[in-house]
């Protein structure tokens, strides 16, 4: 070897590839295929390949996203053990079809953990290539583990810098006709600059000046707003230019956010746990098969037992959505999730002009339709039968309490479906929170299941009153901060708010003056920051859930009373109000300090239901104003042009953190699908790839769109729920007035839709009536089957079909509708599994008012 020369710089040790190649991380970064699942026993990555594979690639282990420059040099390391001697094939390689390898090495494994080293030259660049160890090619079954794997070579990559498109920042999605409509440019510019809005066809609509608003603190940039709130014509591909810069196209129409709600509230159908995943109702590839149900290799949720030392009984904790990436079920978590689900429905039985219709029974993605309760009951009662198994069983010790969580004994594999999922799973102990907030969503349960399933109603309320009695007698018990291996530990010491939230809901539902008193006693109460923080409602803060109730369903309240909580509500939406105004982004979060938070959308979106309730009760349009413009920051206007929400917007998050929602791990598998919400911007940048990528971000630009960037990257069932309940709110505005008196506004035409059904098809008469002042021409009728229904003949109109979505428009002879004119047209289809009447109609982007058929 040959020593330096004196003076001389020692070289860099070549950039690591691979993340996590001790395995310290558990299986962070690493995937595996169906029928070999992975778990980490002690630091090795260990895959059980069952017998009878044929060929190396039947079973493979393996890494994504590498980055390789042609010409470099790279060396690969590992250490691997068989229990049965093979031949395995090491590939780096592309990692999408054709595969091409950069190395292919054949090794022989056997029970020797000996290490291994390939050198290799890169004859191509890759931005995402993959390692992918094919362990298959055994008639016997046996183990593979795996430890020390390193890829060094090339050159460092260049600083991360976020791809922002252009600095013209809109609402991807769009605006409603009569709302406002404010947009963002990043610039250098001090003064003001022109600004134009274009039609699809690029012809100029309207134009006038940026606002200067100077240094955003939340990202650091020079900022202009600008406000094109008076252009109502509605249309599709609106964009705005500021000089050379044009923003991402957007519609301006009333019929925006209806695919949003249901799309949100499918989310949680797409992560129950211990049911079958239908692709008739979510579509092929979000279909799987039913997890921890003890079909092998699960163990199952079916006859789980406690950590060792925390009890000796064993428990059926079966159903629950998963609470986000990972396979746990959190009751602290689920609780807030469910409450909200229920909210969005209550919110329908008492706001005037608050659409029930459209979560209702057939109209929502849930295998439980056409059974006469809400759809969106349906889903809740999933989550809450699942709650209620968790309450430590009568006659044992802390009976009446719930267990805090469920989960793997250890961190569960990446990616990972629930049904290949091989760990023991554990009921963790119970606490007060857990119990507490069984016994707040039990409470809701009872009243809202009531008129549907008076049995599952009383269920629920003996549920809640026993979690009450528990919580009373047991007011300390508290998570351990430590319990985090294999799932999030969800330590709060603070319960008063739970306290405040089960007995609002047990007093709401009851009237008994045992929980109104608990109210009135509690520390919490009158003062409004404590019930609805600045920072916003969260799993840890829920006392404004109980405020939410107390304040808009009818109870035994006095007058004075009730006058006291609306009264704390519409403050703290003065306080959100103002932080939209003030913000150059719209955005009503503002966290002492700048502070994003982990899951910082979500608060947004609590701070967006105060608002919309205040709005509700009210009619005031800044509560309203300030809720679109929450959208409009979680929709793209934001210092990242970036829509949070898949599958909305030009530039929409693809990437999020989750087990089996993979495809940047797995090409085989699919990404999120649309309506779910990423966690957003987090100062904490907690996991590897934020520290990697993220250091000395400013707050609201700590976020990126990597499945390794769990906190910025990860969606949840409790962050969806919020989603899903913005979403109704803003489909049930219509046009963005929110009428004449504030509440949801008044429609122009009105639809009669009538359905004769025989077994395997259907007759439909169609009358659709201009209710408005002006002439309707060309009319275009839009609206979606909740099912599989597919249409066959038409007359009187030509119909298109994508999907469930439908639309009819005119032929020759009724293109025109005048004021108080009517268009009849019929079809006949097929029949669909659900078989239902769709109840939501738009006409140009308008909703329509559904009439009764004829």
């Amino acid at each position: 070897m040959t020593a330096p020369a004196l003076g001389a710089e020692p070289e860099a040790p070549a950039p690591e590839l691979i993340t996590n190649g001790d395995f310290s991380d558990g299986t962070t970064g690493w995937w595996w295929t169906e029928g070999n699942p992975g778990t980490v026993v002690d630091g090795r990555l260990c895959s059980e390949v069952p017998a009878g594979t044929t060929n190396p690639w039947d079973a493979i282990v393996g890494q994504n996203g590498l980055r390789l420059a042609a010409g470099e040099s790279y060396t690969l390391r590992y250490t691997a053990t068989s229990t049965v001697p093979l031949t395995i094939r090491a590939n780096v390689q592309m990692a999408t079809d054709p595969y091409t390898a950069e190395l292919s090495a054949a090794d022989r494994i056997d029970d020797t953990a000996e290490p291994v080293e390939h050198t290799f030259t890169a004859g191509a660049d890759h931005g995402a290539a993959q390692l992918a160890f094919q362990i298959g090619g055994s008639k016997e079954a046996y183990t593979f583990c795996l430890d020390d794997v390193s890829l060094t070579g090339g050159t460092e990559p260049p600083p991360y810098e976020p791809d922002t498109g252009s600095p013209v920042r809109v609402n991807q999605v769009g605006y409603l006709t009569k709302a406002p409509k404010n947009g963002t440019v990043v610039t250098d510019a001090t003064e003001p600059l022109a600004w134009e809005l274009k039609d699809a066809e690029g012809a100029g609509v309207a134009s006038g000046k940026t606002v200067p608003a100077g240094i955003d603190p939340t990202s650091r940039q020079n900022v202009h707003t600008f406000d094109f709130s008076k252009v109502r014509a509605v249309g599709e591909g609106y964009t705005v230019s500021v000089g050379e810069d044009t923003s991402e196209p957007f519609t301006i129409g009333d019929d925006l956010y209806g695919s949003l709600r249901s799309d949100a509230l499918a989310y949680f159908y797409h992560n129950r746990s211990g049911i079958r995943i239908e692709a008739d109702l979510v579509g092929a590839e979000y279909a799987r098969p039913a997890g921890h149900v003890g079909v092998a290799p699960n163990q199952g949720d079916l006859d789980v037992p406690c950590q060792e030392g925390v009890c000796d009984y064993r428990l059926d904790v079966s159903g629950g959505w998963y609470d986000a990436g990972d396979h746990g079920k959190y009751v602290v978590n689920g609780g807030i999730s469910v409450a909200q689900v229920m909210a969005n429905f209550e919110r329908t039985q008492h706001v005037d002009g608050a659409d029930g219709e459209a979560l209702g029974d057939g109209r929502l993605r849930v295998p439980e339709r056409g059974n006469d309760v809400p759809d969106i009951l349906d889903e809740a009662r999933w989550q809450l039968d699942f709650l209620m198994k968790m309450q430590v069983p009568e006659g044992e010790e802390l009976a009446g309490m719930a267990h805090h969580k469920i989960h793997d004994r250890a961190w569960t594999g990446l990616p990972l479906l629930p049904s290949e999922d091989p760990q023991p799973r554990e009921l963790h102990p119970p606490t007060t929170a857990a119990t507490l907030n069984l016994a707040a969503s039990a409470a809701q349960c009872a009243r809202l299941f009531k008129p549907y399933d008076a049995d599952f109603a009383a269920r629920c309320l003996k549920a809640a009153k026993t979690a009450w009695t528990a919580a009373e007698a047991n007011p300390d018990v508290l998570a351990d901060p430590l319990d985090g291996t294999g799932g999030g530990a969800y330590s709060d010491d603070e319960v008063a708010d739970e306290f405040y939230w089960a007995a609002a809901e047990l007093f709401v539902t009851t009237g008994e003056d045992t929980y109104r008193q608990a109210l009135l006693d509690s520390e919490l109460h009158g003062d409004t920051e404590a019930v609805f923080p600045r920072a916003g409602i969260s799993w840890q803060s829920t006392a404004g859930l109980g405020g939410l109730s107390l304040a808009t369903v009818p109870s035994k309240l006095t007058d004075g009373q009730l006058r006291s909580i609306r009264a704390m509500l519409v403050k703290a939406a003065d306080g959100f109000a103002e932080d939209a105004a003030n913000s150059a982004y719209g955005v009503p979060y503002a966290p002492e300090g700048n502070e994003y938070v982990w899951g910082s959308n979500s608060q947004v979106l609590n701070n967006m239901v105060v608002l919309a309730t205040a709005h509700d009760l009210t009619g005031e349009a800044r509560y309203r104003d300030a809720v679109l413009s929450g959208m409009e920051y979680l929709l793209g206007r934001n210092p990242l042009n970036q829509s949070y929400v898949t599958g909305y917007g030009e530039r929409d998050s693809k990437n999020q953190h989750h087990r089996f929602w993979a495809n940047q791990l797995d090409a085989s598998l699919p990404n999120p699908p649309p309506g779910s919400v990423a966690g957003g911007p987090n100062v904490g940048i907690e996991d590897p790839v934020a520290q990697k990528h993220l250091q000395g971000c400013a707050p609201a630009m700590c976020y990126i769109d990597d499945i390794g960037s769990w906190a910025t990257n990860e969606i949840t069932i409790n962050w969806n729920a919020p989603l899903a309940w913005v979403a109704s709110y803003l489909d049930d505005l219509g046009d963005g007035t929110g009428g004449e008196d504030g509440g949801p506004g008044g429609a122009e035409c009105r639809v009669s839709y009538t359905s004769h059904r025989w077994d395997g098809g259907f007759t439909t008469q169609v009358v659709l009536t201009n209710t408005g002042s002006a002439e309707v021409s060309p009319w275009e009728l839009k609206w979606a089957f909740s099912d599989d229904q597919r249409v066959t003949h038409t007359w009187n109109a030509r119909i298109t079909q994508d999907g469930r979505e439908v639309t009819a428009r005119p032929v020759s002879w009724n293109t025109a509708v005048p004021p108080g004119g009517t268009v009849n047209f019929g079809f006949n289809g097929t029949a669909g599994s659900g078989a239902a009447d769709p109840g939501a109609f738009t006409l140009g982007g308008r909703k329509c008012e559904a009439a009764p058929g004829r």
